[in-house]
């Protein structure tokens, strides 16, 4: 199948150069755009369609495509993650075409490091988590969980080296739920050790996502792939730095803390990692500041004295002594740090600023975010907050008004392209899919209503106004197939009775009943091929008739005498003293003055 697609152009003006590989979305290609002269690359992706499927279900596959490119669209704003250009549907087959990303996936990366048996350093992979987490934060505040997180989908973009997320063939609402489990035959075999438990009973979580990220940077860190980390059968949880004596303490707590076998035991979201990484991440920093500044015997005096820090040091002491009783148990300093820090803190005031602001209570979101004092680190990121809070809610609170006046009013199109602008947060989730189920139920109504005239007007030959009917038809109604076909089907028929009308307008042209004559020739509509040709007869067939009711209504006939054979009858006008012939084809007419 990869083959037989190579060189394909689709859209007239997408032509495959290269398969990617097939991923969960469907398989993936580069394609260049011939519309430009210096060809410019994209990656093509086509959605799954089994073949066994129903024209139902099909027709639900198809609304669900539009309403998610949609989704894409507003992720691909992020620097980070692929702009998608375009979506479209072509025999019976979905495509998504995205910017393409010039770099090398992560996988590509790891697995060069392993053949020269070399690591991430402590700063490459802090640089890694900081990256990445930050991706996520943003994926997952728009309601979104990723859910194949892994090196393939991770490119290292050559212009600047900064990661790009990829692949969002199985993205999920945050609300997502399901009590099917995931069958491991659907999962491709990059993805096993990166997906966590919880995820093959369908009780995906957005901290899945973290897990994922946590296993990546352990594999970075070790040269070990997941499959590879041995599991504690006793607690199923990977003590993953037991003999790795060169991790720092603080960023073996943390990658512990992501890869949790429970998910109610790790980071409950990005933006808390993120938050507790930078904390982690600015002691470190001073660490490096202080050795890069000092001499030798005060870096040994600093050493000596941030060792007796350290030693009385609770959150540390917590971290080395679950270390030290057992690796998986590590999360003990760094629930210290969260629960101590989150909870008390400005941070943590801003963490419920953002809770109300998600359960739809902006007052209180703003009220919160304001309590925080000036002089606390926080602040400038609150203040920020509260001002991308107000031109969202507003953004937001007009999208929504905009689509329900849409439905209301039947514009289902325009219900359509707005409904997937609003956000999936807990409070506008009710208002969003109440939204689209009258969007749907309303779609369905004018779908069928439109399909019905659509088939009276063409049982009464009226083809003009069947496809008219047709035309009105949302483009996104479930019944796309079926609007395609007779479209064409009435289109072609409509083109066979005008060449009809046509046709007998000659015959009636033939025996001199122009008055027939014209009534076919004026039925041809104009957006058929043979209309041209039928204005020109029409003219000439007027004139004709024109002629024959001046001399039948206007002149008085004095004589009436037979002229020559191939004459009818002949009439002379004893004022005018012009004779007028008819024949079976025109009228004639001499002067016939003496």
């Amino acid at each position: 199948m990869n083959q037989q697609i190579i060189g394909k152009l689709l859209q007239g003006r997408y032509q495959i150069v290269q398969s990617l590989g097939a991923g969960v979305f469907g398989q993936t290609y580069i394609a260049e755009d011939v519309d430009y002269p210096e060809k410019p690359r994209y990656v093509v992706k086509q959605l799954k369609v089994n073949s066994y499927q129903s024209t139902s279900y099909f027709d639900y596959l198809r609304l669900r495509f539009l309403t998610e490119t949609e989704t894409l669209k507003h992720l691909g704003g992020h620097n980070q993650i692929p702009e998608l250009i375009t979506c479209f549907e072509e025999n019976e087959r979905f495509y998504l075409v995205q910017e393409y990303i010039a770099g090398q996936p992560l996988s590509v990366e790891l697995d060069r490091n392993k053949q020269m048996e070399r690591q991430w350093s402590i700063p490459e992979v802090m640089a890694f988590i900081e990256d990445a987490l930050s991706i996520l934060e943003f994926v997952h505040s728009q309601g979104f969980i990723h859910c194949d997180v892994k090196p393939e989908n991770l490119i290292r973009r050559s212009s600047d080296g900064k990661l790009v997320l990829i692949d969002f063939g199985s993205i999920q609402p945050v609300d997502f739920s399901t009590d099917a489990e995931l069958p491991i035959s659907q999962i491709p075999v990059t993805s096993l050790g990166y997906i966590p438990p919880e995820q093959f009973l369908g009780q995906t979580q957005p901290n899945s996502d973290l897990y994922a990220l946590g296993m990546i940077a352990i594999q970075g860190l070790t040269g070990l792939t997941p499959l590879q980390l041995n599991i504690d059968p006793a607690t199923n949880e990977i003590p993953w730095c037991q003999n790795n004596n060169q991790t720092d303490d603080y960023l073996a707590v943390f990658l512990s803390q992501m890869i949790r076998y429970n998910y109610q035991e790790r980071f409950q979201s990005a933006n808390e990692a993120l938050w507790v990484f930078k904390h982690i991440r600015w002691e470190n920093q001073q660490e490096e500041i202080i050795t890069t500044k000092s001499s030798v015997s005060i870096e040994n005096s600093v050493k000596t004295k941030k060792d007796k820090q350290r030693k009385s040091d609770p959150l540390l002491a917590g971290m080395r002594l679950g270390l030290a009783i057992n690796s998986v148990v590590v999360g003990l300093g760094v629930y210290a740090l969260v629960n101590n820090s989150l909870s008390y803190s400005e941070a943590g005031t801003l963490s419920n600023a953002i809770a109300e602001y998600q359960a739809g209570d902006l007052e209180k979101a703003i009220s919160l975010a304001k309590s925080i004092p000036s002089y606390s680190n926080v602040y400038p990121e609150a203040q920020d907050t509260i001002t991308e809070w107000q031109k969202e809610w507003h953004n937001d609170t007009e999208n929504y008004l905009v689509a329900e006046e849409a439905v209301n009013e039947g514009k289902l199109s325009e219900a359509m392209r707005v409904v997937p602008q609003i956000p999936y947060t807990s409070y506008w989730r009710t208002k969003r899919e109440k939204l689209i189920e009258k969007t749907l139920t309303n779609l369905e109504e004018k779908t069928h209503t439109l399909l019905n005239q659509a088939y009276a007007s063409a049982e009464n030959r009226d083809f003009s106004a069947a496809l008219e009917y047709l035309r009105q038809v949302p483009p996104e109604s479930p019944a796309g197939a079926i609007i395609q076909n007779k479209l064409a089907e009435y289109s072609q028929k409509k083109q066979m009775r005008a060449g009809y009308f046509l046709h007998t307008a000659y015959q009636k042209a033939l025996v001199s009943d122009f008055s027939s004559a014209i009534k076919f020739l004026e039925k041809i509509p104009q957006d058929t091929d043979v209309y041209p040709q039928a204005q020109i007869k029409l003219q000439e067939y007027k004139t004709k008739l024109k002629i024959r009711e001046k001399v039948q209504n206007n002149l008085k006939l004095k004589k009436v005498f037979p002229v020559n054979q191939s004459t009818t009858f002949g009439q002379i006008d004893s004022n005018a003293k012009t004779a007028y012939f008819y024949s079976p084809n025109s009228p004639r007419e001499i002067n016939i003055s003496s």
